[in-house]
């Protein structure tokens, strides 16, 4: 999985080279987060975490600071997260995250960028059973790392796989239900949290042609443009 993750990261990274855009896309995060689980960190992991991330996108403190007071405000906008799911050509399947205050609006835009370039937008949850749900995080190294010795233990709390990244930063993966259990093992044992993130990954991936991965890469780019977006997954081999 590493490579893929790598690969995913990347392109979320060019996604996110708009300073403007990162920050908008972190702030309704945390506004969701918030208006779930309070303004608390120390009560809401969901928010401590994304925190961690704001932080790892260089967000200043006080963005972050005024993202939750706007969560807490009463004449906020109401952000819900919404996923749509369809197919582009060639039979590669698209899932698109996305976190809005007009669902009427954002359902507009993904499906024009579907039909725009020969793809479908399909029913919610019809491709569920190709896409398996998973969590990442990406800690930097203690002092003292014994890899062996720690993948151990964090296999023991729901871990399933551990690998570094380029910059030397540890990644950690797990199912989606492993995510409480891991952050609490991290957070327990003193370990930085760099970012918490949640990831789609293909059950099965499909080998496109160099002309191909243009066709499908023009509705992945249209729906990159979108500021509703908040990612994007498919299962195109990489």
């Amino acid at each position: 999985m590493g490579r893929a993750f790598e690969y995913r990261k990347a392109r979320k990274l060019k996604r996110w080279g708009n300073m403007a855009r990162v920050f908008t896309r972190v702030g309704r995060e945390i506004d969701i987060a918030v208006k779930a689980g309070g303004p608390d960190p120390d009560n809401n992991t969901r928010l401590r975490i994304l925190i961690q991330n704001a932080k790892a996108a260089n967000m200043p403190k006080e963005n972050v600071e005024r993202a939750i007071k706007r969560a807490v405000a009463k004449d906020t906008s109401d952000y819900k997260e919404v996923v749509y799911e369809g197919y582009a050509p060639h039979g590669i399947a698209i899932v698109v995250e996305t976190a809005t205050d007009n669902n009427t609006r954002t359902v507009a835009n993904v499906r024009h960028a579907f039909s725009k370039y020969g793809g479908s937008l399909g029913t919610s949850g019809s491709l569920d059973f190709l896409f398996e749900r998973r969590c990442i995080f990406k800690i930097n190294k203690p002092g003292e790392f014994d890899a062996d010795e720690f993948e151990l233990e964090i296999i023991d709390h729901g871990a399933d796989e551990l690998f570094e990244d380029e910059d030397g930063a540890v990644n950690i993966c797990g199912s989606f239900e492993a995510y409480g259990n891991i952050q609490k093992f991290l957070e327990e044992a003193g370990i930085e949290i760099v970012s918490g993130e949640f990831e789609r990954v293909p059950v099965d991936t499909k080998e496109l042609t160099d002309e191909q991965r243009a066709d499908v890469n023009k509705i992945l780019d249209k729906l990159d443009e979108d500021d509703d977006v908040t990612n994007v997954y498919h299962n195109i081999k990489e």
